[in-house]
C-alpha cells in the first residue's frame, strides 16, 4: 500500500473506533437527564428511589464512555495536519469556525456541567442539579451538531469559493460565509438522522442491560421464593427498578426510529440530488433506467477492492423501490454509475494531478462492493433492534400489580447480543457516507463546482513506512482502550444497583445511601 491507502486506513480505523463512543454519548446523556427529571418529579417515593437508583447506574457508564470519547475524539483533529495536511490547508478557513465552536462552546459545556452533576449530587439544589445533565444533553447534541456542518461541508460545500492564488476554500460573505456553512441543507437532514441513530444505540443498551438485570432478578426470587424477605427484594428489584427501564428504552428507541426513517428518506432523496453515484453505487445501479427496483441480494461483478460494475447480478428486487427512494416517484429514471463515470470525466477530465505532481488517471466510482454492502448492513443491524423491541413490550406486559416481569434466558441473551447492533448499524453508516463519496474528500456541488477536491489531492506528502508505523501504533493503542473500555463498562453494567426493601407491613421504603464510586 502506498501513503493515501495507509492515511484512508489509519483515520477509517480510528473514526470508526471514536464513533464507538459518540452515539452512546449522545444518546445516553439525553436519557439519563430524562430519567433524572422523572426521578426529581416523582411523588410516589418508591418510583422516585427507583428513577434516582437508574439515573446513577446509567449515569457512572456514561461517565466512563465520555471520558474514552475525549481521549479518541483529540486524535481526530491531530490527523488532518498529521496525515491530511493538504485537505487541512484547502479547508482550513471554513472548519476553522464549527471546530472552534464545538470545542469552545459545546465541549466546554458538556465538560463543566458533566462535572457539576457528577459532584453535585446532595450538595446542589435538586432542580438546579438536575438542569446540569440537561446542560450536558445539550452540550453533545450541539457538538454533534457542529461536527455533522463541518462533514456536510466536505458533502456538499457552501458558503466558501476558492481561491485561486492560494487555492484553497475562503468563506464568502457573498455565498453566505459561516452562516451558510452551518445551514447547510445536507447538514440540517443529516443531524437527525444521526441524532436518532444514537438515541436508538442508547435506548437498546438501555433496553439490553436492564432486561439481563431484570431477568437476573426475577430468576433469583423465584428460586428464594416469593413469601422470603429476600425473595421479594429480588422481586421488587425485577418488577419497580429495571422493568420501567427496559420499557423506557423501548420507548427511545421506537421514537428513534420513527425519526430515522424519516430522516433516511428525506437524506436519500438529497443525496439522489446533490451525489447521484453515491445513490447509484448504494444500488450497484450500473446503467441508467427507469422504475428502479431496489436490490436485497446482489451477487457477481467487483470483488472487495474494484470499482467495476460489469457482471452484477440482482437476485432479489423489490420493484419501484428506489425510484421511490429518490425521487417519490416509482417510474423515475436513475443514472446508472457508469453512465455517471462518464459524465463526471467529460466535466472534470480523465486525469488529475496528485501531490506528486503526476498525473494520475480517475474513475468515479467508488468502491461498489463497500457501498452496496455497508447500506444494507446500516439498515439490517438497525432493523435487529426492532425485534428487540417488540420482545421486550410483550415480555413486560401489564400494568400496575399485574406488571409483568420475564425469567426467560433466551431473551435474556437476546437483548445482551443485540446492544452492539446498533453500534454497528451506526458504523456502517458512516462507511457508506465517506466511501460513497471517494474519490473526493470535498465533494464537488453541483450548482457549483469549483470547490472541490480530491482524496489523493488531500494527503499529506509522507514516505509509507511513516503512515504505516503510525497507523500500526495507533490501532495497538486504540486496542488497548478498547479492552480497558470493554471491561469498565462490563464491571459497571454487570454491577447492578443495592436492592431497595420495603417493610411488608407498613410497606415503607428503606432505601441504602446512594453514592458514585470514582
Amino acid at each position: 500500500m502506498d501513503a493515501l491507502d495507509l492515511a484512508r486506513w489509519q483515520f477509517g480505523i480510528t473514526t470508526v473506533y471514536h464513533f464507538i463512543f459518540v452515539p452512546l454519548t449522545i444518546g445516553l446523556s439525553l436519557l439519563v437527564a430524562v430519567m433524572n427529571t422523572r426521578a426529581v418529579f416523582a411523588k410516589d417515593p418508591v418510583r422516585k428511589d427507583a428513577w434516582t437508583r437508574m439515573t446513577k447506574f446509567f449515569g457512572s457508564m456514561l461517565i466512563v464512555n465520555f471520558g474514552i470519547g475525549i481521549a479518541t475524539g483529540i486524535v481526530q483533529e491531530f490527523q488532518f495536519g498529521m496525515n491530511w495536511s493538504e485537505y487541512a490547508r484547502f479547508v482550513g478557513d471554513v472548519f476553522g469556525a464549527p471546530l472552534a465552536l464545538e470545542g469552545l462552546a459545546a465541549f466546554f459545556l458538556e465538560s463543566v456541567f458533566l462535572g457539576l452533576w457528577i459532584f453535585g449530587w446532595g450538595k446542589l439544589p435538586e432542580k438546579i442539579h438536575l438542569l446540569t445533565i440537561w446542560a450536558v444533553a445539550l452540550g453533545t447534541t450541539l457538538s454533534a451538531y457542529f461536527i455533522i456542518a463541518a462533514n456536510s461541508f466536505m458533502q456538499h460545500p457552501v458558503g466558501a469559493t476558492l481561491n485561486p492564488e492560494t487555492g484553497r476554500a475562503e468563506l464568502d460573505p457573498s455565498q453566505g460565509s459561516i452562516l451558510a456553512v452551518l445551514s447547510n441543507v445536507t447538514a440540517l437532514a443529516a443531524f437527525p438522522h444521526v441524532v436518532s441513530g444514537a438515541w436508538l444505540v442508547a435506548g437498546a443498551f438501555l433496553t439490553g442491560v436492564a432486561s439481563w438485570h431484570m431477568v437476573r432478578h426475577h430468576n433469583r426470587a423465584r428460586a428464594l421464593g416469593l413469601e422470603t424477605a429476600e425473595g421479594q427484594e429480588h422481586h421488587l428489584a425485577a418488577r419497580d427498578l429495571f422493568r420501567p427501564t427496559v420499557r423506557f428504552g423501548v420507548i427511545a428507541m421506537c421514537i428513534s426510529a420513527v425519526v430515522l426513517v424519516v430522516s433516511g428518506d428525506a437524506q436519500a432523496k438529497l443525496m439522489f440530488e446533490q451525489q447521484p453515484m453515491k445513490m447509484a453505487s448504494a444500488e450497484a445501479h450500473c446503467d441508467t433506467s427507469t422504475d428502479v427496483p431496489f436490490s436485497i441480494l446482489t451477487v457477481g461483478g467487483p470483488d472487495a477492492f474494484s470499482t467495476d460494475c460489469s457482471g452484477v447480478t440482482h437476485l432479489i428486487e423489490v420493484p419501484y423501490v428506489t425510484s421511490i427512494l429518490a425521487t417519490n416517484d416509482p417510474h423515475a429514471e436513475l443514472q446508472g454509475v457508469d453512465d455517471l463515470n462518464a459524465q463526471y470525466k467529460e466535466q472534470f477530465g480523465e486525469t488529475a494531478t496528485d501531490i506528486h505532481g503526476n498525473e494520475v488517471a480517475v474513475d468515479y466510482r467508488p468502491n461498489l462492493f463497500v457501498t452496496y454492502w455497508s447500506f444494507r448492513l446500516m439498515m439490517g443491524l438497525a432493523a435487529f433492534s426492532g425485534v428487540l423491541a417488540l420482545w421486550a413490550l410483550w415480555a413486560t406486559r401489564g400494568r400496575g400489580e399485574n406488571a409483568r416481569t420475564t425469567g426467560s434466558r433466551l431473551f435474556q441473551w437476546f437483548a445482551v447480543l443485540a446492544i452492539p447492533m446498533p453500534f454497528l448499524a451506526n458504523a456502517a453508516g458512516w462507511v457508506f457516507t465517506e466511501i460513497g463519496r471517494q474519490p473526493w474528500v470535498v465533494h464537488p456541488n453541483p450548482l457549483d463546482p469549483t470547490v472541490r477536491l480530491m482524496t489523493m489531492q488531500g494527503v499529506s506528502n509522507h514516505p509509507g513506512w511513516m503512515v504505516l508505523t503510525s497507523l500500526v501504533a495507533f490501532t495497538l493503542v486504540y486496542g488497548v482502550l478498547a479492552v480497558l473500555w470493554f471491561q469498565m463498562m462490563r464491571k459497571a453494567a454487570l454491577k447492578g444497583v443495592p436492592l431497595a426493601q420495603r417493610d411488608p407491613e407498613t410497606d415503607e421504603l428503606d432505601t441504602p445511601t446512594l453514592s458514585f464510586d470514582y
